[in-house]
């Protein structure tokens, strides 16, 4: 009977152990995950203020460079601000598919999803 009472002991204490290693890696796998989110966050920002202050200046510049170019024009005002305005739309389609291609290949969270499967990994070799 007290072998039983002890393996029983064992198995529950073995149980412990096991629960709170697994509530430690979760934990471990939580604070990583929140310090990812804050990184994206800031990066996300800061590629956002970037990107805004870019067509700021990109649009004045635009602007300054059609009112010469339209002003020093001898020939048709109308025809040369045609042409202009094609190759802004040109540029813009260009700077279009760059952005969704950046979009496209953006990998959030990497960090986490790769400790998260080792994670699977070491679990599947322990139990099974």
């Amino acid at each position: 009977m007290e072998t039983t009472t002890a393996s029983l002991q064992h198995l529950a204490a073995t149980s412990k152990q096991v629960a709170r290693r697994l509530l430690t890696l979760g934990e471990n796998r939580l604070e990583l995950l929140a310090v990812e989110v804050q990184e994206e966050r800031e990066r996300l920002l800061h590629a956002f203020l970037l990107a805004l202050a870019v067509a700021v200046f990109g649009l004045l510049a635009g602007l300054t460079l059609t009112a010469v170019i339209v002003i020093t024009w001898t020939g048709s005002p109308v025809c040369i601000l045609l042409i202009l305005t094609l190759l802004y739309a040109a540029a813009a389609l260009f700077l279009c598919r760059r952005v969704l291609g950046l979009l496209r290949n953006w990998q959030s969270f990497s960090a986490s999803v790769d400790q998260l499967r080792k994670d699977r990994e070491c679990l599947e070799k322990i139990f099974i």
